[in-house]
Formats: structure tokens, C-alpha cells, sequence
């Protein structure tokens, strides 16, 4: 591509393809009950008729197309191993255990703290904020409510818990897509995250313990935690020894150990502890690895809970990547996210107003696109090159999608997030907005952060150099 063809794009003309996206995705998500791939296919369409009549050819774009495609690579093939390791732990009773442990901590006094620790253990052990949203969650809700907690209140804390927990564990799929799109490794992602998503939920326990001390002398109907408790270990062997999967994960991501090998690991071990702790036989591993686990207690809850995973449950989000991608290639092919992030970027003067471009482009997306995948796609697309230029380390423009993209979803009612918590949990997202208090918090702290420098972590590029003096 030379000079010419690079300044024949102007900023109206990358606009259309965007502007063609929103309107596709609001019709197609609001109007007609439809999912976002065919809306990316046909702005990715728009967009390189656009590219064309600027002077570009159908090969240099679909070459544009395809490397991009290779770029996210390593995350569908991580998504699709996960989806393996979700059937495997269900099928071992490696998930149902620490669920189960996890509502072992409910007290009393402490509700609405330990409703956002339930949910970040349970939503850390499926990877879901959705899933764990539309079981725990339910039941966590009706006992709130014969507390006589305000429900805005208790969907606050399980909005936040869920969030966490959909944020920080290596399941999850905005999880594996941020780091693709900023061109980071996961669990280099996942580390980094901690310096954000950890003060804040800190800070939103704090908060929760000072709300709660006011309820604590009421008294606690905890039959439905109970009917989820015993159906679990109907079904199951529940023991200590089945958290050994999940703690082996954690040391992966602290000895730094490659994502695909690791786990890989982690799937053959949940059908070994699938065959010694609960009888499995190979079939019904290799079933649970490729086409999920289906849960038959007979009790709705855990049935809605445990019936997920497998190679095949991964397909949506691996097909919705690969249409973004196509979106994706073409706008960067032809310049388009460029020129149209140069355009944000002329008020962003240093890493600080960077942070808050994305951060608020993030935002936007979820806002005019109702939908958190895209919020994560567009502005990682958007932004690489501009975090590469000032020598950021791409980890850092991964935290800030996540910081902003995933945890700002459920707050907006027409978002797919939103009116998914919205009809579970029976509270509109405008009433639980101000008590999510972790959905609130983790985007300001990593706007700080921006400005600050703190934990804004550089390239190193001495090292080549030290190793060829």
C-alpha cells in the first residue's frame, strides 16, 4: 500500500462501515432477536466496498482479512481447549465442589459480602458471569429478599461477584478474547488484571460489609441454598481433593507456564479425576470434552448450572471472532481504524488520555452497540497500534478493554448483558447500578492508573540490545 492510497481514506469515508455496524446491530439484537455475527459479516461487506472505490483491491484487503484471522489463532484454539476443560471439571466434580464450598460461606451478618464472594468463587470456577448470575444468583436474591435487604442492593453484589469472577478466571471468553485482540498472552492478562480488579473489589467489599452491618440480627431462610447444596452432593463426590485442578491452574499462571500446553493439562486431569473420584468412564469423558455435560438432578437450578461446556459450547464465541476478524482485517487493511483512531487520539497527548479514550470508547460500544464482545473487539482493533507506538506492553490495552468493556456491559439495560441480568435477577440495570460497586470502581482505578503510570507497564527493548553488546 503507498502513501496515496493510505491518505485516499478519509474520516468520513472509515465512518460509514462503522456507522452501518451500529445501525445493523441495533436492528438486529433489538428489533429482530438476533445474534451479532451476521450484522460484523455484512458491516465487514460495507466496509471493503468502501476500501475498493478508494483505490483498493478484493486481494490486498482479504489478504488484510487473514492476518488478522492468524492473529487471534491462539485464542480460539485456547477457547476450545477451555470449553474441554469446563466439560471434564463438571463431569470430575472438580466445578460442583467449589460451588459448594462456596456457599458454605454464607452468613448472616455478612450477606451482602458474602454474596459477592459467592459469586466471584462461582463464577470463577464456570468462567460465566451469566450462568452464575441465573443460579446462585436466583436463589441469592429471594434470600436477600426475606432478609429484608433492599434488591437493588443484593443485585449490586451479585452483579459485581459474577463479574470478578468472569473477569479474572482463565474459562471465560472476554477473558481469552481481550488478550487476542490487544496481542498479549492470557495469563500475563490475568496477572495483570489483579492491579486493578483486586483494589476494587476490595474496596467493594468494604463497601458491602458497611451497607450490610445493618442487617445483620435478621435471620436467614437458607432453603434454597440448601436445595442447591444437597442436589450437588446427590450427584456428585464432593471432596477437598477435587479443588487440586483449580489450585494447579493458579500456579500455572504464577510460574508463567505457556496457555495451550497448561491447559491441555488441565483437560487430561479432570478426566482422570473424572475417573477416580466419580466412576466416569472414557465415553463419558471424551463426550463432556466435546459436546459438554448435561446435568439431570432434576433440579432446575443445578441443571441450569452444570449443563455447559464442551468443545462444541465454544463455537458461538469462536464463530463471533472469526466474523469480527473479517471486520476487523478490512478497517486495518484499508486504514480506517486508523484514521478514525488518530482522530480520537488528537485530544489524547499522553498515556493518561489514552487510558481514557479507550476506556470511553469501550463504553460507547456498549452503549450504541449493546453488545460486550464488540466493545472488546473494536476498541483492541482500534487502539494496538497506539499502545505499540508509546511502548506500552500490549497487557496493559487488554486490562483496560476488560476494565471497561466487560465490566460496564450489565449497567446498560439494552445491552445483551444488561437485559440478561435485567430478566434473571428481576432488578433494572438503572436500580442496581449504583451498588455495583466493583463495575463502578475498576475502570476509574485503571483511568488512574493511566495517568499515574502505575502498573503501566512498558516494552522492554534494552534486552535485544543487551544481548547482542
Amino acid at each position: 500500500m503507498n502513501i496515496k492510497e493510505k491518505q485516499s481514506i478519509t474520516i468520513w469515508h472509515a465512518l460509514i462501515p462503522v456507522a452501518f455496524l451500529v445501525l445493523a446491530l441495533v436492528t438486529t439484537l433489538q428489533l429482530f432477536g438476533g445474534d451479532p455475527h451476521i450484522p460484523i459479516l455484512a458491516s465487514a461487506a460495507v466496509a471493503a466496498f468502501v476500501a475498493m472505490l478508494r483505490g483498493f483491491t478484493w486481494e490486498e484487503l482479504e489478504s488484510g482479512v487473514i492476518e488478522t484471522i492468524k492473529m487471534s489463532m491462539s485464542a480460539i484454539l485456547i477457547l476450545m481447549i477451555i470449553g474441554m476443560i469446563i466439560g471434564t471439571w463438571i463431569l470430575a466434580g472438580v466445578v460442583p465442589t467449589m460451588i459448594y464450598y462456596g456457599l458454605q460461606i454464607l452468613s448472616p451478618g455478612i450477606f451482602l459480602v458474602a454474596t459477592t464472594l459467592i459469586c466471584a468463587v462461582v463464577s470463577l470456577a464456570t468462567g460465566s458471569s451469566w450462568t452464575t448470575a441465573g443460579t446462585v444468583g436466583i436463589a441469592l436474591i429471594g434470600i436477600g429478599q426475606g432478609l429484608g435487604i433492599p434488591l437493588p442492593i443484593v443485585a449490586g453484589a451479585i452483579i459485581s461477584g459474577a463479574y470478578f469472577g468472569d473477569k479474572m478466571s482463565p474459562l471465560s471468553d472476554t477473558t481469552n478474547l481481550a488478550p487476542s485482540m490487544a496481542g498479549a498472552n492470557l495469563f500475563d492478562h490475568i496477572r495483570h488484571m489483579i492491579y486493578t480488579t483486586g483494589p476494587s473489589l476490595i474496596i467493594a467489599l468494604i463497601l458491602y460489609g458497611i451497607i450490610g452491618m445493618r442487617y445483620a440480627g435478621n435471620s436467614i431462610d437458607s432453603a434454597s441454598i440448601n436445595s442447591i447444596l444437597n442436589g450437588l452432593s446427590s450427584q456428585f463426590s464432593i471432596t477437598p481433593l477435587l479443588l487440586i485442578p483449580p489450585i494447579l491452574v493458579i500456579l500455572m499462571v504464577v510460574l508463567k507456564v505457556p496457555a495451550i500446553p497448561g491447559l491441555i493439562g488441565g483437560t487430561v486431569l479432570g478426566g482422570l479425576f473424572a475417573f477416580i473420584f466419580q466412576g466416569s468412564g472414557m465415553s463419558a469423558i471424551i463426550g463432556a470434552a466435546h459436546y459438554g455435560y448435561e446435568s439431570g438432578t432434576g433440579v432446575e437450578s443445578i441443571d441450569t448450572l452444570l449443563s455447559r461446556g464442551g468443545l462444541n459450547g465454544m463455537m458461538w464465541t469462536v464463530s463471533l471472532i472469526l466474523c469480527a476478524m473479517a471486520f476487523g482485517g478490512v478497517m486495518e487493511k484499508s486504514g480506517m481504524l486508523r484514521v478514525i483512531a488518530e482522530t480520537i487520539l488528537k485530544f489524547a497527548n499522553n498515556t493518561g488520555s489514552l487510558v481514557l479514550s479507550t476506556v470511553l470508547t469501550a463504553i460507547a460500544i456498549n452503549l450504541v452497540a449493546g453488545d460486550q464482545y464488540l466493545s472488546i473487539v473494536i476498541p483492541g482493533r482500534m487502539y494496538k497500534e497506539m499502545y505499540d507506538e508509546r511502548g506500552l506492553h500490549p497487557k496493559n490495552l487488554s486490562r483496560v478493554l476488560e476494565d471497561s468493556g466487560t465490566l460496564t456491559s450489565p449497567l446498560i439495560p439494552w445491552n445483551t448483558c444488561g437485559n440478561f441480568m435485567w430478566t434473571t435477577l428481576g432488578v433494572h440495570p438503572l436500580a442496581y447500578l449504583p451498588y455495583a460497586f466493583l463495575n463502578l470502581i475498576n475502570p476509574i482505578i485503571s483511568i488512574i492508573y493511566g495517568y499515574t503510570g502505575i502498573t503501566m507497564e512498558k516494552i522492554d527493548k534494552s534486552k535485544s540490545t543487551e544481548e547482542v553488546a
